[in-house]
């Protein structure tokens, strides 16, 4: 039990208050002192003959206004309110002595060591800690906090490292090891982006691809720039969302960012949805017209999706307004005059249809001057498992339950997969994998892909030698996609419905796997 006692702040009032627990036998478990007129005890449970003669006694005490029971002592409530934070915190969060051994672990961060806190408290945290020396850091005059991408137990974090100094009776400062917090990227883009309602941001786009780090690098350069973008890619890869950590990397991030997807409308509405129209311009109209998306954007930036699907009349309006940055609403005789930055998206070659006459040549080359081109996520292959880790955390959190795991098979099919659909196909098959999904662990067949090979998902008009020929490439590209999910001929044999043995001999025939020919 815990006893509160009320007193004035004089010396002896402890002895006497331990005089009275001596003469009686009583155990004293603990003793706490708080400077603003309290004192707790830590007692055994008493019975309540011993409770109601205890209490006068000590209120009898000169000094002592009064005394009562409490659930727990100071310390305990500390304790406990911090296990608390601890546990719920859903960030990794470390706490090191000063050579760098862990002595305090949350849930989340022994997560990401893949070990229990138990295990891990005493351990050098730098074992597991890449891109930055701790030891050294700890062991320098002063360290300051520093912040920085690392990559702990191997998941890639951005972490604040903070000294921790005790200063004794002379202020003298003593260091007495670090805290460690950390985040992921996309758990810090994700916050940021709720924050700016919606806005995005170049370092919370993931890159562990050459390719794609190579694209975050030019992109990080032309934001900058007010000139027109053009950005290119297949269908999926992400072009909007580059656009718009685009603009919230450049001067316009204040200002509005505004998308129209030019393949969705038809030219009329295209038009009045770009550019406005006049009062009384059709009817129906207002009568104080409307203003378009470059009014409503004005200062700030215009992405239109799908640009090599507008028509022609509107690409000679829009042409006028990366001239002169000038326009006429529909049904109006009055310029508008705006500034904006055109960033534009296609999946189609501009130039082709330049060619074939449905797109302006002269546009083309107002809208190229910077240029960026996305990669396709079978181009990207490092980027696969962490996107794929990315989306299955993000719905987890959308459904309210706890992040579910990979199995090793479905990284080797997500790993080895063409993804026609991109980035965009991958989201939402493990959106529907983890939605659907009634134990902890995703399997191949929870993800539902369907069969697709780069020689084989579309028809080939240059298709060429004998259906045998034919026959034979589609299953060697058959068993070498499939072979990555199911890594052994029996368990290959077991998916296909075929005989251990002819699926052995097909291995061994197309050099797939650990018989593969040198």
């Amino acid at each position: 039990m815990r006893l509160e006692i009320f007193c004035e702040d004089r010396p002896g009032i402890a002895r006497e208050v331990l005089d009275i627990l001596y003469d009686r036998q009583i155990d004293l478990r603990g003793i706490e002192v708080d400077p603003v007129g309290k004192m707790y005890l830590h007692l055994p449970d008493l019975d309540f003959d011993e409770l109601k003669t205890l209490m006068p006694a000590i209120r009898r005490i000169d000094g002592v206004s009064d005394v009562r029971t409490v659930p727990f002592m100071p310390t305990e409530r500390d304790h406990f309110e911090l296990a608390t934070l601890l546990e719920t915190l859903p960030d990794p969060m470390i706490s090191v002595d000063p050579k760098g051994k862990i002595l305090v672990i949350n849930p989340a961060a022994a997560k990401v060591l893949k070990l229990t806190a138990r295990e891990l408290i005493g351990e050098p945290l730098g074992q597991w800690l890449q891109g930055f020396h701790l030891g050294r850091w700890l062991e320098e005059d002063e360290p300051v906090p520093v912040s920085m991408l690392v990559k702990l137990g191997g998941q890639r974090l951005l972490a604040d490292f903070l000294p921790i100094w005790v200063r004794d009776e002379q202020d003298r400062p003593t260091l007495a090891g670090a805290v460690i917090t950390a985040k992921a990227p996309h758990r810090l883009g994700s916050q940021i982006t709720q924050a700016q309602e919606g806005a995005a941001s170049l370092d919370a786009i993931l890159a562990e691809s050459s390719a794609m780090k190579k694209v975050l690098r030019q992109a990080r350069k032309l934001a900058q720039l007010d000139a027109p973008l053009l950005i290119q890619g297949e269908t999926g890869t992400g072009k909007e969302l580059l656009a718009r950590a685009c603009h919230e990397s450049s001067l316009r991030r204040a200002k509005p960012f505004l998308v129209l997807n030019c393949a969705s409308l038809p030219d009329s509405v295209a038009e009045t949805e770009l550019f406005g129209y006049g009062p009384g311009a059709f009817a129906g109209a207002s009568d104080k017209g409307k203003r378009g998306i470059f009014e409503t954007a004005d200062g700030g930036t215009v992405f239109l999706d799908e640009v090599g699907d507008l028509a022609l009349p509107i690409q000679v309006k829009l042409l006028r307004l990366l001239q002169n940055g000038t326009f006429r609403r529909v049904g109006d005789e009055q310029e508008v005059k705006v500034n904006v930055r055109i960033i534009c998206a296609t999946q189609r070659s501009l130039p082709d249809l330049c060619q074939q006459g449905s797109f302006r040549e002269d546009l083309y080359y107002r809208l190229n001057v910077l240029h960026l081109k996305l990669p396709a996520l079978r181009e990207r292959k490092d980027d696969v498992l962490p996107l794929a880790q990315l989306f299955i955390e993000r719905h987890c959190a959308a459904l309210g339950r706890e992040p579910v795991a990979l199995s090793q098979a479905a990284q080797n099919l997500l790993a080895n997969y063409t993804w026609p659909g991109n980035v965009r196909q991958l989201e939402n098959s493990l959106l529907r994998a983890v939605s659907l999904l009634e134990g902890e662990i995703i399997e191949p067949r929870h993800l539902e892909l369907p069969s697709h090979t780069p020689s084989f998902g579309y028809a080939d008009n240059a298709f060429d030698g004998t259906l045998d020929e034919a026959m034979k490439r589609f299953e060697a590209s058959l068993l070498e996609r499939l072979y990555p999910a199911y890594p052994s001929s029996r368990q290959l044999a077991k998916k296909l419905g075929v005989s251990h043995t002819a699926i052995a001999n097909k291995l061994r025939e197309y050099g797939i796997g650990r018989n593969k020919k040198s």
